[in-house]
C-alpha cells in the first residue's frame, strides 16, 4: 500500500524534484503551492504524512498545522524550511509537528526522515490506551482489547482491522486500503470475510462505531 503524502511547497522546480524523488521510491505525492489549497486538500483527502513548507502564500505552514491539530487532524507533519532560529524550531514543534528539515536538504535525508515517521502508527496520543467508549479501551503497545478491564480475544484480522480504524478515526477508510492492510500479497482478499470481521466488531464495540459508507467503505466514528 503506498503512503500517501500531501507536499506543501510554493518553489515550483524544488516541488517537481522532491515529487518526482519520492514517487520514484514508491510513494503517492499531492501537491499544493499555498496554505488554502493545502487545508482543502487536507480537508478533502487522507493523507499518511504532510510535508509542509512554512513561508508560502495565503496561510503559512505553522498555522495551517495549528489549526488541523485544533480540529483533530493527528496525521504525522514535516517542515521544510529555510528558517533557522531557535525561535523557529520551538514555534514549529509547538505548532504540532513531528520533525523539521532546513532548507537546502539532500533527497535522501529526507526519505530517511520521511520513512522514520512512517514507520510509526500513532501519533499525538498521550497514552498508550485509546478509548473507544466509556468502558473500552485499545492498548496500541500491546495490541489488546479490554472491555471493562477484561482482556477481549480478537482473531489477528480483527485486531489488524480495529487498528488501522484506530488510526483514522472519524474517517472513510477505503476498500482497497482494508484489503491491502488485511491481506499480504500471497493471500486473496475476501469481500465476505471483511463483512465478518466487521459484524465480529460491531458486536464487541457497538454497531453505530462502524458506519458503513455505501461503494466506498467504512467510517469508525468516535
Amino acid at each position: 500500500m503506498k503512503a500517501k503524502i500531501l507536499l506543501l511547497e510554493d518553489d515550483i522546480t524544488l516541488s517537481d524534484t522532491v515529487v518526482d524523488f519520492l514517487e520514484d521510491k514508491g510513494f503517492e505525492v499531492v501537491c499544493a503551492y499555498d496554505g488554502e489549497e493545502a487545508s482543502d486538500a487536507i480537508y478533502e483527502q487522507n493523507f499518511d504524512l504532510f510535508l509542509l513548507d512554512v513561508n508560502v502564500p495565503l496561510l503559512n505552514g505553522f498555522d495551517l498545522l495549528k489549526q488541523k491539530r485544533a480540529d483533530g487532524v493527528k496525521t504525522p507533519a514535516i517542515y521544510i524550511t529555510s528558517l533557522d532560529s531557535i525561535d523557529s524550531l520551538e514555534a514549529g514543534y509547538e505548532s504540532g509537528c513531528d520533525d523539521y528539515i532546513r532548507k537546502p536538504f539532500s533527497l535522501k535525508e529526507l526519505l530517511l526522515r520521511v520513512e522514520s515517521i512512517l514507520k510509526r502508527e500513532f501519533f499525538h496520543e498521550n497514552s498508550s490506551k485509546l478509548k473507544i467508549d466509556e468502558n473500552i479501551e485499545y492498548d496500541i503497545e500491546s495490541n489488546t482489547l479490554y472491555i471493562s478491564h477484561q482482556v477481549i480475544q480478537l482473531s489477528t484480522k480483527e485486531a489488524t482491522l480495529l487498528k488501522l480504524f484506530l488510526k483514522h478515526k472519524d474517517e472513510v477508510v477505503s476498500h482497497e486500503v482494508i484489503y491491502d492492510a488485511l491481506w499480504g500479497y500471497d493471500e486473496e482478499a475476501s469481500e465476505s470475510s471483511l463483512r465478518t470481521y466487521i459484524k465480529n466488531l460491531r458486536k464487541i464495540i457497538g454497531k453505530e462505531k462502524i458506519v458503513s459508507i455505501k461503494k466506498l467503505g467504512y467510517k469508525f466514528t468516535s
